[in-house]
């Protein structure tokens, strides 16, 4: 099924749904991706299904609509991630383009969502949204990377925010904006201090309601901190993608 064009960009929906197929394997009776949003299976690892998000086409551009929406039920366990770098960049249309992510993680489910990087172009609009419902026994692995501009290139206007529920009680709601025409203060001493790249890491376990994880610093860009919840959230930044990718892994290492 091809993307819908309408006045003003794109509308493009991927929808995943991950079932126990009751053989200690995930089976996928949902793996729909239209236009730019393109679904590949790869090969599973023991009771994981692994999916790969392949970007058919540039974009998002200015004025289009991405949505992805993955459902992991009861005893599923999914592994999605992105072929490669999603790219922000202006379109024809000068509205904003939108990238909405819709995830449920059911009790005693697991999903590792794990895109690849989001980069910020000069002159593009995008703002981005990720909520995710996360039973009382399910568990998440969630990170996300921004990168402002290419080398070299001035970023343009990204705003992104993250509400995650876990038992259907919010344990994290943030938003980062960036780029033109943000609040001030954005690339401040408060703010990403200079850095053009950050990310953060969202782990939900029911073992952290008990034993929540201790706070703690990795090296001067990266903190871990316990959330009012099962979970635990890592927030870094760093020069560039490669040295943020570096930190979330090793923040992974340490929660894993």
């Amino acid at each position: 099924m091809d993307g819908v064009t309408v006045s003003g960009g794109v509308r493009a929906v991927a929808r995943i749904v991950a079932r126990d197929d009751g053989r200690g394997g995930t089976s996928l009776p949902v793996l729909d991706g239209d236009g730019p949003l393109a679904l590949r299976r790869t090969r599973a690892s023991g009771a994981e299904a692994r999916v790969v998000l392949v970007g058919a086409m540039s974009g998002p551009l200015g004025g289009d609509h991405f949505t992805v929406e993955a459902a992991v039920e009861t005893g599923a366990r999914l592994r999605l991630g992105s072929a490669a770098a999603t790219i922000a960049l202006p379109g024809q249309s000068k509205g904003e383009a939108r990238y909405d992510v819709r995830l449920s993680v059911a009790d005693g489910a697991e999903l590792h969502w794990l895109p690849e990087q989001l980069i910020s172009a000069r002159g593009s609009d995008l703002h981005v949204t990720t909520h995710v419902d996360v039973g009382a026994t399910g568990r998440l692995v969630l990170r996300e990377e921004q990168v402002l501009g290419r080398v070299g290139e001035e970023p343009g206007r990204l705003s992104s925010r993250i509400r995650v529920r876990v038992a259907g009680r919010v344990v994290l709601d943030q938003e980062l904006a960036c780029g033109p025409g943000a609040p001030g203060g954005w690339d401040g001493p408060a703010g990403l201090g200079g850095y053009r790249a950050a990310g953060q890491l969202l782990v939900v376990r029911p073992e952290f309601a008990d034993t929540p994880v201790t706070p703690r610093v990795l090296g001067e860009h990266a903190a871990v901190l316990p959330l009012a919840g099962p979970g635990a959230l890592v927030s870094a930044v760093a020069a560039d993608a490669r040295r943020l990718r570096g930190l979330l892994d090793e923040a992974l290492g340490i929660l894993d």
